[in-house]
């Protein structure tokens, strides 16, 4: 279902994928099977969204963002893609440093969370509510804070199995 609300210009989505209103997904963009892309959100043109994911209201998805299969990404998380963003002002713009990212299978990214760009996130990662991911995340590891610290270990049910002590 793509709602007809949404500016939907890729042909690469996948049969069962849901697009919400207000949503812009860019031709270059590759969207799989059996998402759920909600409302209000902008995927570029370079990244690819795995099947079975879930994309969160107010998310936006810029060049070089790759979401494996299953990823839940909670409303209004910021990704950035860029080391040194800079307006394109003056003679000639400059040239974008873009980082990419890329999120693993399984994992999880709480609602109002950052990623700064060029991190991985690991296959069934949790990621808290909140929280300001700057470096890499380890497989089933549950992070929260700002900056993200390791905090324990989770299950591929997002239950904790392991809870570090501070």
């Amino acid at each position: 279902m793509i709602h007809p609300l949404s500016d939907t210009q890729s042909d690469h989505i996948g049969a069962g994928t849901r697009v919400w209103q207000f949503t812009v997904i860019l031709p270059g963009a590759v969207i799989g099977r059996d998402c759920n892309i909600g409302a209000n959100c902008f995927i570029e043109n370079k990244v690819r969204v795995g099947d079975g994911a879930t994309v969160k209201n107010g998310v936006q998805l810029w060049d070089g963002i790759e979401l494996a299969d299953g990823v839940f990404v909670g409303p209004n998380v910021t990704f950035t893609n860029e080391l040194l963003p800079r307006s394109q002002q003056g003679e000639g713009g400059f040239d974008a440093k873009l980082k990419p990212t890329f999120v693993g299978e399984g994992a999880t990214i709480g609602a109002n969370a950052t990623v700064v760009c060029g991190v991985r996130i690991g296959r069934y990662a949790m990621i808290g509510a909140g929280s300001v991911v700057t470096r890499d995340v380890g497989e089933y590891s549950l992070v929260y804070g700002n900056p993200a610290c390791i905090k324990g270990r989770v299950n591929e049910k997002g239950e904790i199995v392991e809870r570090l002590k501070d």
